[in-house]
């Protein structure tokens, strides 16, 4: 499956996905870091569990409205934490991104993956790698992803 990011220049960005014949495409709310699914696509790759992209290959629609699934509800909770340190400067430790993500799981009802540290140390190293190739295109233009 291709994943293919768009920066826009309004709200919105855009991401298309190709998975065989099919073409959907969704908007991505701006939100100052990469794009919410941007964020699936690295928690998921790198530590190879499925969540909605995942669910989304396997397919189920791209617009779909995700019914509880152990699994992705526990990636889910993860991209939340990543999101959340984004958002505030990218620099919590693992640590304590571990506590909140087990509280989140908890406080959802959500098994937690069984993630440990150089996880998630793996998943902020392809979060940067990623930001960084986001943060260098103009608007209009595009980047490729395969999952």
């Amino acid at each position: 499956m291709e994943l293919i990011f768009t920066k826009g220049a309004g709200k919105y960005d855009r991401m298309h996905v190709v998975n065989g014949d099919i073409v959907e495409t969704i908007d991505c709310p701006k939100q100052r870091i990469i794009p919410h699914e941007m964020v699936h696509y690295a928690v998921e790759r790198t530590l190879e569990k499925r969540g909605f992209l995942g669910r989304v290959r396997d397919g189920e629609p791209a617009g779909f409205r995700m019914v509880p699934e152990a699994e992705s509800d526990g990636v889910e909770r993860l991209v939340e934490v990543f999101q959340g340190d984004a958002w505030s400067g990218g620099d919590s430790s693992p640590e304590d991104m571990l506590d909140l993500y087990r509280v989140t799981c908890a406080a959802r009802e959500c098994p937690a993956l069984p993630v440990g540290i150089d996880d998630l140390v793996s998943v902020r190293d392809t979060i940067r790698e990623l930001d960084k190739q986001w943060q260098a295109l103009a608007i209009g233009e595009s980047m490729s992803l395969r999952l």
